[in-house]
């Protein structure tokens, strides 16, 4: 998020001055680490949650693409990207990989079915396949099949446009670039305390990492793109907005396996559901990554739980954040959510054995030895004060921004970086309005569909697919 905004306003307004202050010795070293995520490419093409069931059996392909959309620019920003070479070629963070569901069960078929009639007609979901047939199923990921029960009901679907996306390269390239061009990024920097002057700037207090040697900054507009820290900041700066949030620290693990016979019958991101009180983040997948070149297959996430906010986090960040303004929201969160509680202790307590017994329900032939665990990173999912419920706890992306818009800060995780450039689009809107009448060419130029919808229009969807596949190198 930081990276596209600071690149976003490099290219808008280069006069300005721009500093970065990173408190590890490197960028991408938390949440944008392609081994702290799944890498997928968020597109509402796999994931269930976008798309619920109603009461009444409905489903509503609204919010599916609505993320389809916000990616679909991410994906014409990255192609603008190449283009001005602030990025290397495609190749070095994004693959083509194709996106399927898969589900098992009477129920959970019918819904997968009404699930693709609902989204085959949409422009942006052209190409979406769908079957229960074990031999289509079978050549489109065979470890799912591979000594399957007989008799079982599943389905799956299948979109072929699918991607994954290293976005630690993609952090690192953008970064990369700023500083070629005379932006300051500092490493080994903790930014402390968020300050508003007289003169209506900011004071950043910061540490040096190595020495401990305070400093401080003066800036116009300050942007928090500090991941699960992002809350501690923005409390710090003591602006009204940010009362009545907190966040809630969630952990993950992934199953990895580099075995290339295993890798090689396995070219797919497969999504299913969550097991029941589970988080939408924790919905079980079985993906494809390529990472620095090399292939290899994750399977997760399974839950773990630290108080810290980041995986170089403070063990006090959980109590740390506690303010009277949100104490009542996030005890109300507690009090409403005891299935997610059970869900983390009933994680808490599986062994690598389980953990691969876990993979045997998409991959049957799965060996405990094939598979090592590696921790992903931490979430620290929102919890804020809802005016019916008292508080509530949100799986999404959220942006708090000042009333005057001289400081914006960033909470939550999913779809997360998949949709950095609309969310940006948005804080750029919110935070510049005077600015953006000057800044709408070369947005447009960047983001061909800025200030428009693609789904509607399926000539014009057609065409920004096929634009940004060629420029990206991957599947229509």
């Amino acid at each position: 998020m930081s990276a596209t905004l600071g690149t976003l306003l490099r290219q808008l307004q280069p006069d300005w001055k721009i500093v970065v202050l990173e408190r590890l010795s490197d960028v991408a070293e938390e949440s944008s680490n392609a081994w702290n995520n799944a890498g997928t490419g968020h597109a509402a093409l796999c994931e269930l949650n976008y798309m619920p069931e109603a009461s009444d059996g409905s489903v509503d392909p609204a919010k599916a693409v609505s993320i389809n959309e916000q990616f679909q620019q991410s994906r014409q920003l990255w192609s603008s990207f190449i283009d001005r070479g602030i990025l290397d070629g495609p190749s070095t963070f994004i693959n083509a990989t194709p996106h399927m569901t898969f589900v098992r069960g009477e129920k959970d078929v019918a819904y997968l079915k009404k699930r693709y009639e609902a989204l085959k007609t949409q422009p942006l979901f052209e190409g979406i396949e769908y079957s229960e047939d074990s031999r289509v199923i079978n050549q489109w990921a065979p470890l799912l099949m591979q000594k399957r029960r007989v008799g079982e009901p599943f389905a799956a679907t299948r979109v072929p446009a699918g991607t994954d996306v290293d976005f630690g390269a993609l952090t690192r390239q953008l970064f990369a670039n700023l500083a070629s061009e005379g932006v300051d990024v500092r490493t080994n920097i903790e930014a402390r305390k968020l300050r508003k002057q007289a003169d209506g700037t900011w004071k950043v207090s910061y540490r040096r990492s190595l020495g401990k040697t305070p400093g401080s900054l003066n800036a116009r507009f300050v942007f928090v793109g500090a991941g699960g820290w992002a809350i501690k900041l923005l409390q710090s700066s003591r602006i009204p907005e940010i009362s009545g949030y907190g966040v809630f620290p969630i952990g993950g693990q992934f199953l990895k396996t580099s075995n290339p016979a295993i890798v090689a019958q396995h070219k797919a991101k497969v999504y299913s559901q969550a097991s029941v009180g589970a988080p939408p983040m924790s919905v079980p997948h079985l993906d494809t990554r390529v990472v620095d070149g090399e292939a290899s297959l994750l399977f997760g996430p399974f839950a773990t739980f630290s108080p810290k906010f980041l995986k170089n986090g403070r063990i006090t960040d959980i109590v740390a954040q506690v303010r009277p303004g949100n104490l009542g929201p996030m005890l109300k969160v507690a009090i409403d959510n005891p299935s997610l509680i059970t869900y983390l202790l009933s994680e808490l307590l599986k062994n690598h054995k389980k953990k691969v017994d876990s993979l045997r329900v998409f991959m049957p032939t799965a060996k405990d030895e094939d598979w090592e665990l590696i921790q992903a990173g931490q979430r620290a999912q929102v919890m804020k004060k809802d005016p019916t419920k008292g508080g509530v706890l949100q799986f999404g992306t959220e942006v708090v921004t000042s009333a005057d818009g001289s400081i914006a800060g960033l909470l939550g995780a999913s779809p997360g970086a998949s949709t950095a450039a609309s969310i940006m689009l948005n804080l750029l809107q919110t935070c510049f309005p005077d600015r953006m009448p000057e800044w709408e060419p070369t947005l447009r130029e960047l983001i061909p569909s800025y200030g428009e919808q693609l789904n509607p229009d399926a000539a014009r969807a057609d065409a920004s697919l096929s634009a940004t596949a060629q420029a990206l190198q991957i599947n229509r």
